[in-house]
């Protein structure tokens, strides 16, 4: 079982649960996706915040997938750099205020959507006893050196 998450045209963000990934791929390329609330197919997924996988087969591991070579340091760079521009595009920044915004999401207060932004330690920890992750990402070396 896999799950996204979706966000329509509408506004609303919904998930979708799937047998596997060809399954969700088979839905999507038949436009069998639509939104829970207006009917819409004008759906896309985003990313979740966070991921299970109940069990891992062998040839399924991550380990599986890895080669004894190491990642260059060019390629970490592109992977860092198209994971800072799909953030971006995707995201709101809410700057300083991501740690109000975050509370207002989790308990309703605020419509659920993507948000960026940054907090304080103090912030961060207040955020965890309320059980609100945070993945934290570095900025691209492009980002660090206009700042």
């Amino acid at each position: 079982m896999i799950v996204f998450d979706f966000a329509c045209v509408c506004g609303s963000t919904f998930e979708g649960w799937f047998q596997d990934r060809s399954d969700f791929e088979n839905q999507q390329a038949a436009s069998l996706l639509l939104c829970p609330h207006c009917g819409s197919r004008d759906v896309r997924k985003i990313l979740s915040p966070t991921h299970f996988q109940a069990s891992v087969s062998a040839e399924d591991s991550p380990a599986s997938k890895c080669s004894s070579e190491s990642v260059s340091p060019a390629d970490a760079e592109k992977a860092l750099a198209t994971l800072q521009k799909f953030v971006e595009e995707n995201f709101e920044d809410v700057g300083v205020d991501l740690a109000k915004e975050s509370l207002k999401i989790h308990y309703g207060v605020a419509e659920p959507r993507n948000i960026r932004g940054v907090t304080t330690e103090s912030e961060e920890k207040k955020l965890k006893e309320e059980g609100i992750k945070l993945l934290k990402i570095p900025l691209s070396l492009k980002s660090e050196k206009t700042n």
